[in-house]
């Protein structure tokens, strides 16, 4: 392998010629600064994190790949200042685009712990603190004022470089110890970091290609959805997440559908449907880059970069047929490039998009006949064997360790068979179904009601008033929130909810939760249905998700005492909140107030779910677009607190995430 010196790497690196329209912004969170750069080949998203866990990441869309140094935990805070970020691209090899970034450190000095160059699924491994692959391991090379990382890729291509130049300062290297200490009275330490990736960059998305005029204004939100779009695929999320993922694709595609261009929802769909499986699976995520090198050299000793593709994950199965449905069968401009588009291929593909499609079609129609046939909770579609996750609450306890989730029972599958027959009843699929094939979709969609119906039957949770009360008042002392609006909240005649899940043996998992903002957006509930779903959601925490920071995506106040510990507000999927969770709901409750059927109450409940969601979305501020964020009850009212920000949380949120950016779709929430 070869590794380059230093100073040589220092020296090849010139300055890239920035566009007139480079994209630059940036977001800080918690102890983080975020700064975001975008022009031509080069995108990337430079972290800064302060505190006494500091670090210095450069995550690239290009190969999902990145660079990071982290430092040894300090006694007291250290704060980084990051004062600009620019292209940089070495000179000595073209096929590899970086930045350059000026940075101030106050509180020093800083050592060195370790740091890693490769795929970002590794940096991510790292950051939680698991053990370096052998292979990706790299020296640092020290020369005067500079330390360096570089390395080329496992296969020999263009790798991965890192260093760090002190301007101001002392870079100290002694007994394999390197330090960066101030030497001003001040002691202010300043210096440069260089960053670059060999990986094939991307091809983003202009402004002018990505949103319509209808889309809403918000700076920051517009700029974190065009980091995050490219020509080949849109981005679930930087850092953590910088390549395509399936569900997260489909539901921003879905929810921004209104405000995107023709050929950017294409783009997002696209992508879906050049990566299904031969029969018909939609891939969760996908194993590109390095990474997919180190899982062929695990698996068969080959050196290969072939993507790897995820089909672990059941929703994004049912979630397709509704969502391709909603652009190709119900939105005008769809109708217009539908048989274009079905006919289309791109290079991942080996079939045409309709032919993809109708893999997945008869997918569906073949995971809808056992549970038709005898609608038993064991006919359900249940996690795959070995794993706790399967849909978006992809973490391990996510479904409260459930194996049937309600969002895939009662909502995507019911969806999906629908979905199909409009498929079929708009001829769409005329040039590559066969007779025989139509015919087994036709019937697959005939089940949609009962099974819809049934399903729900086997997920409902009943309590009467004195159980909810007593295991109400029990939560909010362990939380140490306040009991009394949520139990003023609660009917005489107890509570209805559907459940979060069903375990291994069919008994419902009693957890509150916002899934039911799905059923709302693709379901037809009726309308005693539909009030009791908006009234579990909207109660105020603890008897319902509803808290002064948002919509809290679950709650397990009705459940044991240990998953209580297991879905709290540390928890990636507990009680914390997803801002895509609450535009989903808003969403579906535009979607019933469109009803014609709705009894004059019901209605009114809508409106002031409405109402007061759009007021939470509001008060979430500059937050909007993180992944998640959690709480804490402080001075007496709750406080919002960046997730990861705190040592007891499980992970840490993205600060630009793609289905966070759905609220530009939502005029309303910017007024």
């Amino acid at each position: 392998m070869r590794r380059l010196a230093l100073a040589a790497l220092l020296a090849t690196l010139v300055p890239a010629t920035a566009g007139a329209q480079a994209l630059q912004f940036r977001i800080d969170e918690g102890a983080t600064t975020n700064a975001f750069y975008q022009d031509g080949p080069v995108a990337a998203h430079v972290l800064a994190t302060s505190g006494t866990r500091p670090r210095l990441l450069v995550a690239f869309p290009a190969g999902n790949s990145g660079v990071a140094v982290w430092f040894a935990q300090t006694a007291a805070p250290v704060q980084w200042t990051l004062k600009s970020v620019r292209a940089q691209t070495p000179s000595d090899d073209k096929a590899m685009h970086g930045i350059v970034a000026e940075l101030e450190l106050r509180g020093g000095p800083l050592t060195v712990d370790k740091a890693a160059l490769g795929s970002i699924r590794v940096l991510r491994d790292v950051q939680l603190g698991q053990p370096m692959p052998a292979q990706v391991v790299t020296e640092a090379k020290v020369e005067a004022q500079r330390i360096g990382w570089a390395r080329r890729r496992l296969d020999g291509a263009p790798g991965y470089r890192i260093a760090l130049e002190v301007t101001q300062g002392r870079l100290i290297s002694q007994a394999g110890t390197i330090t960066l200490a101030p030497e001003r009275p001040d002691g202010s330490v300043r210096l440069r970091l260089l960053a670059a990736t060999g990986e094939a960059p991307l091809t983003p998305l202009s402004a002018g290609q990505l949103l319509n005029e209808k889309a809403a204004s918000d700076a920051r939100m517009r700029s974190a959805l065009q980091f995050l779009s490219y020509r080949e695929k849109f981005l679930a999320g930087s850092w953590r997440f910088d390549t395509y993922f399936g569900r997260d694709t489909l539901m921003s595609t879905r929810l921004l559908m209104p405000v995107l261009q023709p050929e950017a929802v294409e783009a997002g769909l696209g992508a879906v449907l050049a990566r299904l499986s031969p029969r018909g699976k939609v891939a969760h995520e996908e194993d590109i880059g390095e990474f997919a090198i180190l899982r062929h050299l695990a698996s068969d000793g080959a050196r290969s970069d072939a993507p790897v593709y995820d089909y672990g994950m059941i929703d994004g199965d049912y979630m397709l047929a509704p969502v391709m449905a909603a652009w190709l069968v119900e939105d005008t401009r769809g109708q217009a490039r539908a048989r274009a588009f079905l006919a289309a291929r791109n290079d991942l593909q080996r079939s045409s998009n309709g032919q993809a499609l109708l893999r997945n079609l008869l997918h569906v129609a073949r995971s809808s006949e056992a549970f038709a046939a005898a609608p038993t909770f064991d006919h359900l579609l249940a996690l795959k064997p070995g794993r706790m996750t399967g849909q978006w609450r992809d973490s391990e306890e996510g479904l409260g360790r459930g194996r049937y989730p309600f969002d895939v029972n009662v909502v995507w599958m019911p969806a999906a068979l629908r979905a199909i027959g409009a498929f079929v009843d708009s001829g769409l699929l005329d040039d590559v179904a066969s007779d025989a094939q139509r015919q087994t979709l036709r019937a697959a969609a005939a089940r949609a009601d009962a099974w819809e119906r049934q399903a729900r039957a086997l997920f409902e949770v009943r309590l009467d008033s004195a159980n909810a009360g007593a295991a109400l008042r029990d939560y909010a002392q362990q939380l140490g929130v306040p009991v009394a609006p949520a139990l003023d909240s609660l009917a005489g005649d107890g509570l209805t909810f559907p459940a979060l899940s069903l375990d291994a043996g069919g008994r419902a998992v009693p957890v509150l939760h916002s899934d039911a903002g799905f059923d709302l957006l693709f379901g037809r509930p009726d309308p005693d249905t539909l009030a009791r779903e908006v009234a579990a959601v909207m109660r105020p925490f603890p008897a319902g998700l509803v808290t002064e920071v948002g919509m809290v995506v679950a709650n397990p106040v009705f459940a044991d005492r240990a998953t209580w510990g297991r879905l709290g507000p540390q928890a990636y999927h507990g009680t914390v909140v997803w801002a895509w969770q609450q535009a989903v709901m808003l969403a579906g409750l535009r979607r019933q107030l469109a009803r014609g059927d709705l009894p004059a109450p019901v209605r009114t409940q809508l409106e002031q779910a409405q109402t007061r969601l759009l007021g939470l979305v509001k008060a979430a501020g500059q937050v909007r677009t993180s992944e998640l964020w959690s709480w804490r009850w402080a001075q007496g009212r709750y406080r919002i607190e960046p997730f990861g920000a705190q040592g007891a949380h499980e992970d840490e949120s993205n600060a630009a995430q793609l289905w966070s950016t759905v609220f530009l779709a939502d005029p309303a929430t910017h007024e």
